[in-house]
């Protein structure tokens, strides 16, 4: 299905070995420092370039299983060393990976195929997650990776942040919490030079306005949720926090598999029929799942930890997300959008699946070598329907980068 990638992802050890170098070669421009400590202890490292007031904040890490964005720090770090007017009067600053504690769980640094990436899957629940934590929990009860985050942007007070996400298969998108006009330009030119699909129905951003293919604008505060069910919201996650400074933040998407099939604008010709489908499949593949879990609870007895936390978490997300596709109409009607529906409602049963296979094949428990099978299947499924071709990592990287460059230029023009 895809050939294996000739570069892998880097480490949390590699990206921190990497800015340490950085920092010893270029002390005069360069400081490496610890601004905070996961649940776990693990040190959360920023990098810094440049010292001028005006700054640029990008956050790496922020999803365990979307491990493009520490390539692209590194790539960026070197550029803006490169490039004396990129911090002539900016400087920039790499949080290396916001979830250390996740990322030593994602075990997938070089994955042949959508099955080997989801042998090795990690992605917390939502108040484990850094940036969503503030969505879902109160102010005294979020972890402190997100208030280490909020420290650093209350420090820095950035006029930009980027955050940088990936999708497993799918296309390249960019999520804004204020409109950077200018940018689609720029951003879809780079997807098309590196044969990166741009997504333009993407489900995340359902029911969003769109400055242009792919880029879409968060809605304001008080606007109603595409998805009712769905516990995080976007407004209040640290995305937000920028902007008691005036500033705003990029969320730059972008696929580790491409499909060809997410660009389409094409009005389809029944999506309400056809979203109801996807959510009747949706039930069936989590009441699957969940019936292995609850099978296996019993020989489970005192095991805990964030994959089954993680696993039971997407599962209970099923029955309320079925709803909402069953009972609101829907928020797009174009090909691209049924496309990522379809795809969100086989990547939640499946990454529930894989994560409870790894607890069961922890404990060597009997129904891992079942799970297995249907983890295989669904993944091969997945990447069948959508045509899944392997996007070559350093493609990935640089796409990203260019697109935190072209923020960076649009957003210092929106704030002077």
């Amino acid at each position: 299905m895809s050939l294996l990638p000739q570069l892998r992802y880097p480490t949390v050890a590699q990206l921190s070995a990497f800015a340490r170098d950085v920092a010893l070669r270029r002390p005069a421009l360069c400081t490496l420092r610890q601004v905070g400590a996961s649940r776990a202890g693990r040190p959360l490292h920023l990098l810094s370039v440049g010292h001028a007031r005006r700054a640029v904040l990008v956050v790496a890490g922020a999803h365990a299983n979307e491990p493009a964005g520490g390539a692209t720090v590194l790539a960026l770090a070197e550029r803006v060393l490169e490039e004396r007017e990129l911090r002539s009067d900016t400087s920039w600053h790499f949080l290396l990976c916001a979830d250390p504690d996740g990322a030593s769980l994602h075990v997938t640094p070089a994955p042949r195929s959508l099955y080997e990436y989801h042998r090795g899957f990690f992605r917390p629940a939502a108040e484990e997650q850094p940036e969503w934590a503030p969505s879902v929990l109160p102010p005294d009860r979020l972890p402190p990776e997100t208030r280490t985050l909020t420290r650093v942007i209350d420090e820095l007070r950035p006029y930009l942040q980027v955050t940088l996400h990936g999708t497993d298969l799918g296309g390249s998108w960019v999520q804004l919490t204020k409109d950077l006009p200018g940018l689609a330009e720029p951003f879809a030119k780079s997807a098309a030079e590196l044969h990166i699909p741009v997504e333009t129905g993407a489900s995340d951003a359902a029911g969003w306005s769109a400055s242009g293919p792919g880029v879409h604008v968060m809605p304001s505060p008080g606007a109603g949720a595409a998805y009712p069910s769905m516990p995080d919201d976007a407004r209040h996650s640290t995305w937000y926090h920028a902007h008691r400074y005036g500033g705003l933040t990029a969320v730059v998407e972008v696929p580790m598999w491409a499909s060809d099939l997410v660009d389409d604008a094409a009005p389809h010709p029944a999506p309400a029929a056809a979203i109801r489908q996807l959510a009747r499949r949706l039930l069936r593949d989590g009441t699957e799942v969940d019936r292995t879990l609850t099978e296996a609870l019993p020989r489970l007895a005192g095991v805990d930890g964030p994959l089954l936390r993680a696993a039971r978490w997407a599962l209970e997300l099923i029955p309320g997300l079925a709803a909402d596709w069953m009972h609101t109409p829907p928020a797009d009607n174009t090909m691209a959008y049924v496309g990522s529906v379809d795809a969100f409602a086989r990547r939640l049963p499946l990454r529930a699946a894989a994560m409870l296979l790894r607890v069961l094949r922890e404990t060597d428990d009997l129904a891992a070598a079942r799970l297995d099978r249907l983890v295989a299947m669904w993944s091969d499924a997945f990447a069948d329907r959508f045509r899944a071709r392997w996007v070559p990592l350093e493609h990935q990287v640089e796409h990203q980068s260019r697109t935190v460059v072209a923020a960076a230029l649009y957003a210092r023009e929106r704030a002077e």
